[in-house]
């Protein structure tokens, strides 16, 4: 039984993954693992890439474009490892991450599953924690007050921001970038949510870990460089509706359907925050990233009712 199953799910991140995959390779030590890669469809070659230059590796190549959630678990049902790591394709171990967060599960046993921190490609540090999503924690996104003051611990709360992420501590959320997971808490609480498309699927598992008694933790004495948002750039509109039909699923399942309801009340005073001020900013601009944007939020407040 090998320490770590390292399941890398990836869509049309050929290079990145070569990348990931390389680094692992580099960077742990003092340990075994293996590494399933679940390939959803992709079209850049990435499938004959693993076939070729990374024999070892185990690749569920499917057919269509199955989620994330869907996909991870096709690969945890085949693992064999002690640990289970969801890592993205988009996300680069450094020395050691993997053997230190393995060694932090081993010496707590109540730890259901740990994260790493996180850096962006520049070097600085990306937040990779949050608390579980409240209707006041979106109230604070819809306004940009989280972003007005970041080092507030009021408003800085859901994204945990007035932290500098430099200490060991309980938390409520790691980031699915990278999520050390214990097999056997799996083999109790189920896999990750399939009807969750894509976002949230973490949310909702880290909650029902901590339902049942599994702590989550974050480890910050080892990190992984993470890009963010590898695989979803090229459909970014789309990842933003994906995004909150998703939020609003989690709500509608845990906190009941008034909640659900009154979240799109604030996604929507969101979107007209975004699209009213910020017309002839987007119409002006010259910056096709930021009309896309735009067009986003537009799109999301016409299709935000029948969420």
């Amino acid at each position: 039984m090998p320490d770590v199953s390292i399941i890398i799910v990836n869509w049309n991140t050929r290079q990145l993954l070569a990348d990931c995959i390389n680094d692992i390779k580099s960077y742990t030590h003092d340990l075994t693992y293996e590494i399933i890669v679940v390939d959803n469809a992709s079209s850049d070659g990435s499938q004959e890439m693993v076939r070729t230059t990374f024999p070892d590796v185990h690749l569920i190549a499917n057919t269509e474009n199955v989620g994330f959630a869907r996909a991870n678990n096709q690969a945890i049902r085949g693992s064999r490892g002690r640990y289970v790591l969801l890592l993205n394709s988009d996300a680069f171990v450094r020395d050691q991450t993997i053997a230190q967060t393995v060694a932090f599960m081993d010496a707590h046993p109540d730890a259901g599953m740990v994260g790493c921190k996180l850096r962006y490609a520049d070097g600085r540090l990306q937040p990779s924690c949050t608390t579980f999503p409240t209707l006041f924690t979106e109230l604070l996104i819809a306004t940009q007050l989280e972003r007005l003051f970041p080092k507030s611990r009021l408003f800085g709360t859901y994204r945990m921001t007035y932290w500098n992420f430099n200490d060991i501590r309980e938390v409520d959320v790691i980031m699915g970038a990278y999520m050390l997971v214990r097999a056997t808490a799996i083999e109790q609480l189920g896999m990750l949510d399939e009807s969750y498309f894509m976002y949230s699927e973490e949310v909702d598992w880290c909650y029902r870990f901590k339902q049942n008694g599994w702590k989550v933790y974050f480890y910050p004495y080892v990190e992984a460089i993470h890009l963010w948002g590898g695989s979803s750039k090229p459909v970014r509109v789309e990842m933003l509706i994906q995004l909150y039909l998703s939020r609003v699923a989690f709500f509608r399942r845990y906190y009941g359907t008034t909640s659900a309801n009154l979240l799109k009340l604030i996604v929507g005073f969101s979107c007209l925050l975004r699209i009213g001020p910020g017309f002839w900013y987007y119409l002006l601009t010259a910056n096709a990233q930021q009309r896309q944007k735009h067009y986003a939020f537009r799109k999301l407040l016409r299709v935000l009712p029948s969420m």
